[in-house]
């Protein structure tokens, strides 16, 4: 267990899975607010003005990646996580807890370092009487500067299937004419700029990966995608993603479930950071990438 200091905050846990560390926050969240390699620039997005806080009822987004509560709702989604959580470690497992929010709910995130790769358990707790149906929501913010980049569904010709292929779901302010996005035949990319305001669009994807392309690196999120989409929120989203001028979020979904008293709902992915890479810019060279890339780095085993 090696606890150290990080952005304002005296005590961060610090998990090092081969040639990448997470630093996760103790005083406030739990948020893991650092992942990169080590030596390397940080990942994920840091807000200076939040860094370092703690107490209040203010929510704060930190940066980082964090556990939410689907569907979003005001102000069981944004409850303030900024006070102190409960740190142990069980068979390779470094565990927080938050303490109990007051719809009698608790959040945790699970970590395991497993050689080059990160495993992740995020777990919601029902302490209530009644069952709750929700979704662990896992978002993961990068920093500035990047590209997210995800799958489409496996093309087949209209002459062999006639049945829509998955539901691709658009916010109010989506703009689909918008020069961030990339619509390949094979990938979908959004792009993150400093001069744009927020942008956002969920999908179903069954092949269970998304990625972040920033500062000569890629960061590869696989995450499950067994279930039917009719068993999400949001129109059956299991990712979805939002950028806008600061930073640009990869954000996963499990299905909505029905927690009994003392119950929990589950969601995990695996997390894999890959050096000094340069994905092509045509698009089947880089679905042949991608397919090569992530043939060796599996969501669990």
């Amino acid at each position: 267990m090696e606890i150290v200091s990080y952005g304002g905050w005296e005590r961060c846990a610090r998990i090092q899975a081969g040639s990448t560390e997470a630093l996760v926050t103790l005083e406030v969240g739990p948020r893991i607010i650092r992942y990169g390699l080590i030596g390397g620039p940080n990942e994920l997005v840091e807000f200076p003005t939040e860094m370092g806080k703690t107490g209040g009822d203010e929510y704060r987004s930190y940066g980082g990646h964090r556990l939410w509560i689907s569907p979003e709702e005001d102000p069981k989604t944004f409850h303030a996580d900024n006070h102190p959580v409960d740190y142990r470690i069980e068979e390779g497992w470094h565990i927080f807890t938050a303490p109990l929010e007051k719809w009698l709910v608790q959040k945790e995130i699970r970590v395991k370092p497993d050689g080059d790769r990160l495993l992740i358990e995020h777990r919601i707790y029902n302490h209530g009487v009644y069952d709750a149906t929700l979704a662990p929501w896992s978002l993961t913010v990068m920093a500035a500067g990047g590209t997210c980049i995800f799958p489409q569904p496996a093309h087949i010709p209209h002459t062999e299937k006639v049945l829509p292929a998955r539901p691709l779901v658009l916010w109010n302010y989506t703009d689909m004419s918008d020069p961030r996005w990339i619509w390949g035949k094979a990938l979908i990319r959004l792009e993150q700029h400093a001069d744009k305001g927020p942008q956002k669009i969920g999908a179903f994807v069954d092949q269970g990966w998304a990625a972040y392309a920033n500062h000569g690196n890629v960061f590869i999120k696989r995450f499950d995608a067994s279930s039917e989409p009719t068993a999400y929120a949001d129109y059956g989203c299991n990712f979805e993603t939002f950028t806008r001028q600061d930073m640009l979020e990869v954000e996963t979904l499990s299905p909505l479930q029905a927690i009994p008293y003392q119950g929990f709902a589950s969601h995990w992915e695996s997390w894999y950071l890959i050096p000094d890479v340069d994905i092509p810019q045509e698009d089947a060279l880089a679905e042949k990438w991608f397919e090569q890339l992530l043939s060796s780095r599996p969501l669990v085993k």
